[in-house]
């Protein structure tokens, strides 16, 4: 079996996983708030499955999933968030998420749902699944996102958390300059003539909430 690694910003939060997965049986091999460092010890531990919140503070967990797509880490990940909206569950599963599990779900359900991803298989409870067809077929900006490359949507997320292009370039080991060139890039393709209007789109699709802002 895969051992477990908890990402979600409240302590409290997290032990109550632990003591679930603990008494399921399962190996919880590490936890963090931060999803740099959650990349770090993902890295270090190797095959895992991922709990990921998506609401981390400043932060996204879709920040994390758009690297762990980049550095195709072997880890599968389970979103375990309280957000119902159907372009979260949509965006998430685009990333790479293979289940996705409503934090009001029972523990029975969450264990299902581990069980059924360390086989190699997908979880949706049925709810979910239904909030992931909505989201995968509305037509709405989604489709512009579609059009961006792993590392423009990484960009994207940085951008709308405020970072400068130094800030970023040093957070990817990039130069300033090429960030300006992604910048300009991918706010032509999406047609998002300065960061606000960027911000109103990530809104929009999910990348980040309006309370972050």
């Amino acid at each position: 079996m895969r051992p477990i690694y908890l990402l979600d910003d409240h302590g409290m939060m997290r032990d109550g996983l632990r003591a679930v997965l603990l008494g399921g049986g399962r190996e919880v091999a590490g936890e963090s708030a931060d999803p740099t460092q959650a990349l770090a010890d993902l890295r270090d531990i190797g095959p895992a499955i991922l709990l990921l919140d998506l609401h981390l503070g400043q932060r996204s967990g879709f920040e994390l999933l758009i690297e762990l797509q980049r550095r195709a880490l072997d880890v599968r990940t389970i979103v375990l968030t309280m957000s119902a909206q159907p372009r979260h569950v949509a965006e998430a599963l685009r990333l790479g998420a293979v289940g996705y599990v409503l934090k009001g779900a029972s523990a029975k359900e969450l264990l299902a749902a581990i069980e059924s991803v360390d086989q190699g298989q997908r979880y949706l409870g049925q709810e979910v699944a239904e909030l992931a067809v909505r989201g995968l077929t509305e037509p709405d900006a989604a489709a512009g996102l579609e059009s961006l490359s792993v590392r423009e949507r990484q960009i994207v997320l940085l951008v709308v958390q405020g970072r400068s292009s130094s800030e970023i370039g040093a957070m990817l080991h990039l130069s300033p300059k090429t960030i300006d060139s992604y910048r300009s890039r991918l706010m032509a393709k999406l047609g998002t003539p300065d960061v606000p209007a960027l911000v109103r789109f990530a809104i929009r699709v999910g990348l980040i909430d309006a309370e972050q802002h």
